[in-house]
């Protein structure tokens, strides 16, 4: 163990050294290069100190001290944004939404530059973002006490809400999604799959990682907002059960783990699925489903007194209002912002937020050339740059 600590602090001394003279290296120029795992960080040298904390399918991100503001901040580095038309219309969606979105529970986004000085040579992009102390993935194992559960489901739900309102639906929520700070705090990030509601447009069933994916989703149905409150629901059962609770292998055992636990939906939902989906389902075995009580017994919630057994009931009457196979019956978010289980946290100011000012066209569904979306993705750059001229206040970053 000493050994291993010893290794440790010499490592950090080796990359806090490496960092500084990169920037060094830089003179007085406006950007720095920091040698992040095997990717290259050419980022602002206002940003020091970049320290690796995730990375996914859209990008590598760092803790880093903002050196102007005094804060720390999570820097994101786009993964090949322009590699194909999926990446570049992903990379602008989370672009335009993270700009647009102003709410304590969403992700703020701080800056946004490129190291690049032209559009001809555009092609990396970073986004400053508020640092959180953890991924819900840390948190969600832990025994939750009914306080501290419904009081991360309430801020989730704020935030959804705060999107549907404006006609936006996330589509990828998922514990790794999902930012808290230790004083319990929680913020919604990755909006790369998040697109306007349009009832007439066939949506792809691969939105959504697996386990927290909609049956309507799975069926490729058209789908609206709700498909977001299925996806909270997976995240409350696996916050009380301690495990993922839809763990299907492939797409279609996906689907297979969802009627096992709830039942076969009745007639009146199949006969909304395409003929050869239709087909497909009702040649599986029928399953009745297991009751909410038995797929979430008593013991697997906190029980100390005689408050938490009536937080257990209302707890459990909320996932099986969540978790409900036909959408058409699913709670909404408005109503799951009512039931009593989440109400005692209400405040309008944070359910009822002004929706953000987001037109269709900034997330339109038109398909672009890789090269038209780059061009869009910098006029949004260029466009934050000109509102942001006079620089960010730390104020402006930390108030709500």
């Amino acid at each position: 163990p000493v050994f291993l600590t010893l290794y440790y602090l010499f490592y950090l001394l080796i990359s806090t050294q490496s960092q500084e003279a990169g920037a060094m290296s830089e003179g007085e120029g406006l950007f720095h290069s920091v040698q992040v795992g095997d990717s290259t960080f050419t980022v602002l040298t206002r940003y020091q100190q970049l320290r690796a904390i995730g990375s996914g399918a859209q990008g590598i991100v760092c803790s880093a001290m903002d050196s102007v503001l005094g804060i720390p901040v999570a820097v994101k580095k786009l993964s090949r944004p322009f590699q194909n038309q999926t990446h570049a219309k992903r990379a602008y969606r989370e672009l335009v939404l993270l700009k647009c979105v102003n709410h304590k529970n969403i992700i703020r986004l701080l800056n946004v530059f490129t190291p690049q000085k032209s559009l001809e040579e555009f092609q990396d992009l970073y986004l400053v973002m508020e640092l959180m102390d953890a991924s819900l993935c840390q948190v969600i194992h832990m025994d939750l006490d009914h306080e501290r559960m419904s009081y991360l489901l309430y801020q989730i739900l704020c935030g959804i809400r705060h999107l549907h309102s404006a006609g936006i639906i996330h589509r990828d929520l998922k514990p790794s999604n999902i930012v808290v700070k230790s004083d319990c705090t929680l913020k919604i990030l990755d909006f790369g799959l998040a697109r306007t509601a349009c009832t007439n447009f066939m949506m792809t069933p691969y939105v959504v990682t697996r386990y927290y994916r909609a049956p309507e989703v799975i069926l490729g149905m058209k789908y609206k907002e709700n498909v977001d409150i299925w996806s909270v629901g997976c995240i409350m059962g696996e916050m009380v059960k301690g495990s993922v609770i839809f763990q299907g292998t492939d797409h279609i055992d996906q689907w297979n783990k969802v009627i096992e636990v709830l039942g076969t939906p009745p007639m009146e939902f199949m006969n909304r699925l395409m003929e050869t989906v239709r087909n497909y389902v009702m040649n599986k075995p029928q399953y009745p489903g297991v009751s909410f009580s038995e797929l979430f017994p008593d013991w697997a919630f906190p029980a100390e007194t005689e408050q938490d057994k009536v937080k257990t009931g209302q707890a459990r009457d909320l996932l099986s209002r969540m978790l409900v196979i036909d959408p058409e019956s699913r709670i909404s978010v408005e109503d799951a912002l009512k039931h009593p289980y989440i109400h005692v946290w209400y405040d309008p100011g944070e359910a009822d937020a002004p929706p953000p000012q987001i037109s269709d066209k900034q997330l339109e569904e038109r398909e672009h050339s890789i090269e038209q979306w780059k061009e869009l993705i910098y006029d949004e750059l260029m466009d934050w740059e000109e509102r942001n001229q006079n620089g960010v206040t730390k104020e402006d970053c930390l108030g709500e």
